[in-house]
């Protein structure tokens, strides 16, 4: 990429919450022009902008803004998904993609295997007892010697597969390439061996991009594949499920339950069943959001920006036809 020298940046938030203005942006203030905007004025920011930072991952409003980026040269978003912006106009243009890959890693790793390890020692059912006053012994399981299944090959998907076998699990990986020993997820299965990777798991992890190939991919006929005992995690991405086929699942006992920080729609409707289940456990999509972790974000773009500006190889670029960031990019 050639050297633009200066550049004119928008940066897409929302109002408030986790996607409100970003923090520390007085570095980026200091780079380039940027204009910060919510999704009601991004097309009338976009004209003459080469950047957008997509610091609202919720946000849909680049494809209906798309008309208007005709300057744009490089998309960035605050998030490891990159889904959200990738509509077929996108995917057709020169616009580069990067994602904040990198940041999320370790976290969600932790994440998962704090809910591997409630869902083993039933600690939902111990502190709903608690908050009863009632006194009701029970057993619990073991999660060492248990096997699990990791989709997702991806920095996340291996940082889930080294803590978890760190304690003791054995897993297996699914993802693009086949490969028989892996040095995080043992042996990888392609997708069209996900049913043969279901049958033997005890813990189903999805860490997943959401594609046209991973939408969908735990619906009715893979809930059936896996065993009655076994547990599903998602932090991923919520379509990469059918919730109604896993709510029937559930409530049918055919697995044993689910740990799920992503949905289909967020923030859950008040009306779904998942919330009442006894052998659910629902956090709202924070699997990733330790402390520090939006200071993070913004010092990666705040990197990128200045690699933009001097002309050098962007980090986390996305193959857009696949959504996945491109072997071997930094």
């Amino acid at each position: 990429m050639t050297s633009p020298r200066s550049a004119a940046v928008v940066v897409l938030h929302s109002h408030s919450g986790d996607t409100g203005k970003p923090p520390g942006t007085e570095a980026l203030d200091d780079l380039a022009e940027v204009r910060y905007v919510t999704e009601k004025d991004l097309a009338s920011a976009l004209p003459g902008a080469d950047v957008l930072f997509v610091w609202d991952f919720r946000s849909p409003g680049l494809a209906t803004a798309w008309s208007a980026a005709e300057s744009l040269r490089w998309v960035h978003t605050g998030s490891a998904g990159v889904n959200h912006v990738l509509s077929p106009e996108m995917v057709e243009s020169e616009v580069v993609v990067t994602n904040s890959r990198g940041v999320f890693d370790e976290p969600m790793a932790e994440y998962v295997l704090a809910l591997a390890l409630a869902l083993a020692k039933d600690l939902p059912t111990t502190l709903r007892l608690q908050h009863e006053r009632r006194w009701r012994h029970r057993e619990s399981e073991r999660l060492g010697g248990k096997h699990a299944l990791v989709a997702g090959t991806g920095p996340i998907g291996r940082a889930i597969g080294r803590k978890l076998t760190a304690a003791g699990v054995t897993v297996t990986g699914v993802g693009r390439r086949a490969r028989g020993s892996d040095p995080d997820l043992g042996s990888v299965l392609t997708m069209d061996r996900l049913a043969e990777g279901l049958d033997g798991a005890d813990y189903v992890v999805l860490a997943a991009p959401l594609t046209d190939v991973t939408r969908g991919m735990i619906d009715k006929a893979g809930l059936a594949a896996m065993k009655p005992t076994a547990r599903l995690i998602n932090v991923g991405r919520g379509p990469l499920v059918v919730e109604d086929d896993l709510v029937e699942a559930l409530a049918a006992g055919r697995i044993a339950g689910a740990a799920l920080d992503v949905f289909a729609d967020e923030p859950l409707p008040e009306t779904s069943p998942l919330w009442a289940m006894p052998n659910v456990i629902v956090s709202p999509h924070m699997s990733g959001d330790v402390v520090g972790w939006r200071a993070e974000l913004v010092a990666l773009f705040h990197d990128n920006l200045t690699r933009y500006l001097d002309g050098r190889p962007l980090r986390n670029v996305v193959d857009k036809r696949r959504g996945y960031v491109r072997e071997g990019a930094s």
